[in-house]
């Protein structure tokens, strides 16, 4: 069923975007008139969701495993490129063979077949499938929804593109995806996958990956609970078909803006997805390296295998103390929940010492649920109500054991609020000081919270002094409370609980960092925390999106020196981390704050002079991080990190200088490099020293190779390449594993060893 009128393979993207025909609708559906498909999609002051018009989705079904096809939109799209979404997304347009323009009958009676042959010929362009293999009476015609999305994420928040549609949602089976070919346009598609839902599910986790608004609202209504559950139900009967209802939706709340500056159109709360954390976490690009390029460091290679399969870090969670003291079901609920909202650090909590693993682990979601609160734009009607419910979290989530609150977080943070009872009853089973501690933080905490709840924080914090504040209360008082906790576990010193101002600077060293890197993602949330005072300096327009057209030389050089400037605010916290550090005496309590600390410097590291953090999310190779973890076994270790770190700064802030670079803050980089390299010198020095192990182990395994051929009489000549090859492998596995399997003996105590001490 090839249209006689239009032929994609012969336009460009701009060509479409110029003399492909929309259907301009009027709130009903009606057909009022046309516009260009580039006039319909243009976010301006004068057209601020741009122009209102027809679109289809379309979703195709393997039926024999039940998975559905996606497709990765193509980069070179003008409108939401390199994103993930259902099988095939398009415009009926005016003017084509067969027609593409249905009427309200149509809609009545369910036939459209106007859309079904816009769907046809799309799939044709778009993905290869040629008319001959689809049957137009087997697409089935569910609903449509009336939706509006900023392409702010490709764009900027100024984005002049969008889409602004009423989308007709049509499914289609095939008896087995080998029914259909499949070959890309590569204007169109960079990508398709066959996934089952739970494969969709879990790639909707994955914060690398992006999908489409339109894709995530359909996913979130309707389709992860109900069509797809039920597929044969959904195509075989109408129980799931709704010809009447044009169902409203605003967007996420980072597509809201453009070029209009565009706020919600339907009055509701703003969708979000529940398959995200709360904001526009998740939901923006982050920088990855090709795998290549990451499979060409071997020593991160054998690393993560080692962490993974080898050296694990050891969970404590399973022990008689825990087991006799907590109910199991309630414990496992706060384990599972952990997992979903720390992700990776729950197995930096689970290794602590069994006597303050749970104390810990409930200090870490008390916050975690009052943060949740915090970060919910939508839920609640004022903020004087959010600032109420801040204030007494620590009266009612942590007196009354049966508190809960529902409707208020997205996806796991949400369901930690639905089900916090389970939480309080393990809290209400730990000793009397870690309770206090715990009651004390978190109504510090949200007091600090309620103070920033009614700022304006689209444009960042005011000056150094807010930034540093608002660090305080949410990273600050964390290091403080930990602090407290561990003297109270009795494996530390009791004068560690009043370690006040050193463990202000840990927390405040961790958020820095993570504000660094966010900046996209907390300028699109419009709740950014750069200080003004510090960036203002730097931006032209007196806007903090300014740093975002990086496209502009100038606009570049001014963003580089900008966060080149915050980093180094960062790094100047670097002393006080390691002389916390160098404090702590028991192993596994040093090993949980020494993570994140060596993370911390090796983000700062990635982020220095990276325009990267403009453009999206910028993070450490998962095998770099494997080999830090590795590498927290005591204070020379991280004293190495350390140094190795603070000198790639220091290099590519000289690298900038000899580059003809005038960066405004180098003198101040290069000033607190050096102080934190001379700091950890010696420990990098005896650092450097064991590792020269590696390489004699890499000359004498070879050589001892070679010398037993000679003892046996082995005639190695007669494969001497195999021999080559084999002496070569041994060298490289004994230079890459020996670091890994042994190391220097520690200053640190294991927290066995301090129990038994104690009692």
């Amino acid at each position: 069923m090839a249209t006689q009128t239009w032929d994609g393979n012969a336009m460009s993207q701009e060509d479409m975007m110029m003399k492909d025909t929309v259907l301009v609708l009027d709130d009903d559906d009606n057909v009022i008139g046309s516009a260009s498909k580039r006039k319909s999609h243009e976010f301006t002051p004068e057209q601020p969701r741009a122009i209102l018009h027809r679109a289809f989705s379309v979703f195709i079904f393997d039926e024999s495993t039940g998975e559905l096809l996606l497709q990765q939109r193509a980069s070179s799209k003008i409108t939401f490129p390199n994103v993930w979404t259902n099988t095939c997304c398009s415009h009926p347009l005016h003017g084509m063979e067969p027609p593409e323009v249905d009427g309200p009958k149509d809609v009545a009676d369910g036939t459209v077949m106007g859309v079904k042959n816009a769907a046809i010929r799309k799939l044709d362009h778009e993905l290869g499938i040629p008319g001959s293999e689809l049957d137009i009476n087997k697409f089935k015609f569910l609903t449509r929804l009336h939706y509006w999305a900023a392409d702010t994420i490709t764009h900027g928040p100024d984005s002049p593109w969008g889409e602004h549609e009423i989308d007709y949602v049509l499914f289609y089976t095939v008896s087995s995806k080998s029914d259909l070919t499949i070959k890309g346009h590569p204007d169109e598609v960079d990508d398709v996958k066959w996934v089952t839902r739970d494969v969709l599910i879990e790639m909707m986790e994955d914060k690398s990956l992006l999908f489409s608004p339109w894709f995530r609202l359909i996913c979130k209504k309707w389709l992860l609970d109900h069509w797809w559950k039920d597929l044969k139900r959904t195509m075989t009967t109408d129980d799931h078909v709704d010809l009447k209802s044009i169902h409203c939706f605003d967007p996420p709340k980072e597509h809201l803006g453009g070029g209009g500056k565009a706020g919600p159109l339907f009055g509701a709360e703003v969708e979000g997805d529940e398959s995200k954390k709360q904001g526009a976490y998740g939901k923006i690009k982050t920088h990855k390296e090709p795998l290549v390029k990451q499979l060409s460091h071997l020593d991160e290679v054998f690393a993560a295998v080692t962490f993974l399969y080898v050296k694990p870090l050891k969970s404590n969670l399973d022990t008689p103390y825990i087991r006799e003291t907590f109910d199991a079901d309630d414990l496992a609920f706060c384990d599972e929940i952990l997992v979903k909202v720390s992700r990776s650090f729950a197995a930096v909590i689970r290794q602590l010492p069994a006597t303050m693993l749970v104390d810990i682990l409930i200090f870490y979601l008390v916050l975690r649920a009052l943060d949740t609160v915090e970060d919910d734009m939508t839920s609640f009607p004022s903020n004087d109500v959010k600032i109420k419910h801040l204030l007494n979290f620590h009266k009612t989530a942590l007196a009354d054991p049966t508190w809960t609150m529902d409707g208020v977080g997205e996806a796991d943070e949400k369901r930690l609020l639905q089900q916090f009872d389970k939480c309080h009853r393990v809290f209400a089973k730990l000793s009397d000081k870690s309770r206090r501690v715990i009651v004390d933080i978190t109504q510090r905490m949200a007091t600090g919270m309620a103070e920033f709840v009614g700022k304006d924080l689209g444009q960042g914090t005011t000056d150094i002094d807010q930034y540093n504040r608002y660090c305080h209360f949410v990273a600050g008082l964390v290091g403080e409370g930990l602090s407290r906790l561990f003297a109270a576990s009795g494996l530390e010193k009791a004068s560690f609980a009043s370690e006040v101002f050193l463990s202000d600077q840990m927390g405040l060293f961790l958020q820095k960092t993570n504000i660094i890197r966010d900046y996209l993602e907390d300028y699109v949330d419009g709740r950014a925390f750069w200080p003004q005072s510090i960036w203002k300096k730097h931006s032209k327009t007196g806007e903090l999106g300014y740093f975002t057209e990086q496209n502009d030389p100038e606009v570049r050089m001014r963003s580089l020196e900008c966060l080149n400037e915050l980093v180094t605010d960062a790094l100047e916290l670097a002393p006080d981390c390691l002389l916390y550090l160098s404090k702590l005496e028991c192993a596994e309590i040093f090993r949980f704050c020494a993570i994140p600390q060596v993370m911390a410097i090796a983000t700062l590291n990635y982020c220095y002079n990276n325009d990267d953090v403009f453009t999206g999310v910028v993070k450490i190779r998962k095998g770099t991080s494997c080999k830090l973890i590795l590498r927290t076994n005591s204070l020379d270790e991280v004293h190495d990190t350390f140094y190795q770190f603070a000198r790639g700064v220091l290099r590519k802030a000289d690298a900038n200088r000899s580059q003809g670079v005038l960066d405004p803050s180098y003198a101040r980089t290069i000033k607190i490099c050096k102080t934190i390299m001379d700091i950890t010198a010696d420990g990098h020095n005896r650092e450097r020293k064991a590792r020269q192990l590696p390489w004699m182990a890499s000359l004498l395994v070879p050589a001892a190779g070679v010398a037993a051929s000679m003892l046996l009489k082995i005639d190695v000549t007669k494969d001497m390449p195999k021999f080559q090859r084999s002496l070569a492998l041994l060298g490289l596995s004994a230079f890459t594993l020996t670091p890994l399997f042994f190391q220097k003996p520690s200053d640190l105590t294991d927290s066995k060893f301090l129990e038994n001490k104690g009692k």
